[in-house]
């Protein structure tokens, strides 16, 4: 592991926060607690289970196993929040944690196991497997928000019919090197 890959980890983390941000910014109450059936979770849902897996998983990151005792993993797919101020709260809580872990991180902690269910992980193998978790259950928030808002839905992405003019604004730069977050991403204030 080495810094560029916690730099581009975290971009990623933080654009994939942001699709979450950008969704429920388009939808009304409502939409953020309907489900389709009853196995079916509703976007509060997952973000009740987003909240209680990133507080275990990255609570003490490198000292205790991600699957802490006090997590009630089944509870977080219980209704249990009533507001949309519930859901902002939980879901900044639990990026929160993330991105305190994250910053923890030091080239003399790269090499710590981090144990996952009694399950050994390098610190990139750990950070990874959330990394695959996280976009997927937003993912699964984008589309309930899109089918909830059908038509109404404002893309977060390069929108149906205007990827020849996306392409084309972006072959008309000249090569450098970037993460593609960027153009997505607020800007870091310098910290003094």
């Amino acid at each position: 592991m080495n810094e560029d890959y916690l730099i581009s980890v975290r971009k990623q983390f933080e654009y994939y926060k942001l699709l979450g941000d950008k969704t429920f910014a388009q939808l009304p109450d409502e939409a953020l607690f309907w489900q389709y059936n009853a196995e079916s979770n509703s976007i509060a849902l997952i973000v009740q289970h987003l909240w209680g897996n990133m507080r275990s998983r990255w609570t003490d990151f490198l000292t205790s196993d991600g699957e802490k005792a006090w997590r009630e993993r089944e509870a977080e797919f219980e209704p249990r929040m009533e507001s949309r101020a519930e859901l902002l709260a939980q879901w900044e809580e639990g990026w929160q944690c993330l991105f305190t872990a994250l910053d923890m991180l030091t080239p003399s902690t790269w090499d710590t196991t981090v144990y996952i269910r009694n399950q050994g992980h390098s610190v990139t193998e750990a950070i990874n497997r959330q990394l695959a978790h996280y976009p997927y259950h937003v993912g699964q928030m984008v589309f309930l928000g899109k089918m909830a808002l059908d038509g109404q839905w404002t893309s977060l992405s390069i929108p149906r019919g205007a990827s020849s003019h996306y392409n084309a604004e972006k072959f008309a730069q000249p090569k450098q090197m970037v993460h593609f977050t960027d153009e997505y991403l607020p800007p870091k204030q310098e910290q003094h």
